[in-house]
């Protein structure tokens, strides 16, 4: 029929998976129009026959697009699947759990499908970004709060040793920097200092020990 195929693989391995693939490309279907959904027949299915890696052995292994068709009771494993790659997920839906029938029990009432798909699409945008590891627009502003700076710990005299017992790291970071500790812990007070105070860079007397 040419229409987009959801192929669901319970109790399948993945040499069955590619005769079902084979039969569908001797009809004319175009891999690209294939979505394989990892699958357990168990209703509901128990958490440590989940597999959900098995997601991306079945992505590697046909270069098509993956989902996951869910029977565990809850909403976390499809989350996690959509994290881990899959396009689709397949969830069986109630108005009432405790109605007959084998697949009630492990389906989600209305209120449970709504929590589930919000959650799925704020996985989707949590997973959007670059991928490059640098500061994101909402927590740039927390840089200079959130990081230290070198701050006297003691009052210290003009001409005194920096050392670890008069110096301190506290926040905020808009004084010297945390991360040159040791290069300060070198040298000498430039004047007299008060206990508890942010240090510049002019409290810091920069001759070197052969000058002094």
């Amino acid at each position: 029929k040419n229409k987009p195929i959801l192929l669901s693989t319970g109790m399948a391995n993945l040499g069955e998976i590619e005769n079902a693939l084979n039969i569908l490309a001797s009809g004319g279907l175009n891999r690209e129009e294939i979505t394989i959904l990892h699958c357990n027949t168990e209703y509901p299915t128990p958490m440590e026959d989940v597999n959900l890696k098995a997601i991306l052995t079945i992505k590697n292994a046909f270069k098509v697009k993956v989902g996951y068709s869910d029977h565990t009771l809850g909403i976390e494993v499809p989350v996690a699947a959509v994290a881990m790659g899959a396009k689709v997920i397949e969830k069986h839906f109630t108005l009432d759990k405790t109605l007959p029938g084998p697949d009630h029990s492990c389906s989600l009432e209305p209120h449970e499908l709504k929590s589930m798909v919000r959650a799925i699409r704020n996985v989707e945008m949590a997973l959007s970004g670059n991928g490059r590891k640098e500061p994101s627009k909402s927590e740039s502003k927390n840089k200079t709060i959130v990081r230290k700076s070198i701050f006297s710990k003691t009052a210290i005299s003009e001409g005194e040793k920096f050392t670890e017992d008069n110096i301190i790291l506290k926040r905020p970071g808009d004084g010297i920097p945390a991360i040159d500790i040791d290069k300060v812990l070198s040298k000498k007070a430039g004047r007299n200092i008060n206990a508890g105070i942010k240090l510049s860079y002019n409290d810091i007397s920069w001759q070197s020990e052969l000058e002094s």
